[in-house]
C-alpha cells in the first residue's frame, strides 16, 4: 500500500498537524515506509505462538497491608511543624 499527496494532507488535518506543502512529499516517505514496516509484520507466521500476558489475564502483586510506623510515634510527630501531645496541630482554617 503506498499513500498519496491527498492522503498524507487529510492524515495531516485528521491528527490536527498543520504542515506545509513543501513537507508533504517527505511526510509521504516516512508513512509508506512504517505502512512498510507494518505489512512486514502481517506476513509473520505466528501459528502456534501463545499470547504474551494482557491486561485481563495479568493478576496484580499483592502483599500483607501491615502497619510499619504505629509502634513509633515519636518518630512520626518529630516530622510535624506543630505539636500537641501524640497529635498534629493545624492553623484553624474556618472561623
Amino acid at each position: 500500500m503506498s499513500l498519496d499527496a491527498a492522503t498524507v494532507k487529510h492524515i495531516a488535518r485528521l491528527a490536527r498537524i498543520g504542515i506545509q506543502d513543501t513537507e508533504v512529499a517527505r511526510l509521504q516517505g516516512e508513512l509508506n515506509g512504517i505502512i512498510g514496516w507494518i505489512e512486514q509484520l502481517a506476513a509473520v507466521d505466528v501459528e502456534g505462538v501463545p499470547p504474551m500476558v494482557g491486561t485481563e489475564q495479568a493478576a496484580l502483586r499483592m502483599r500483607d497491608d501491615v502497619v510499619t510506623d504505629g509502634a513509633r510515634p515519636e518518630a512520626v510527630l518529630s516530622n510535624a511543624p506543630g505539636r500537641n501531645g501524640l497529635f498534629y496541630t493545624v492553623p484553624k482554617v474556618v472561623e
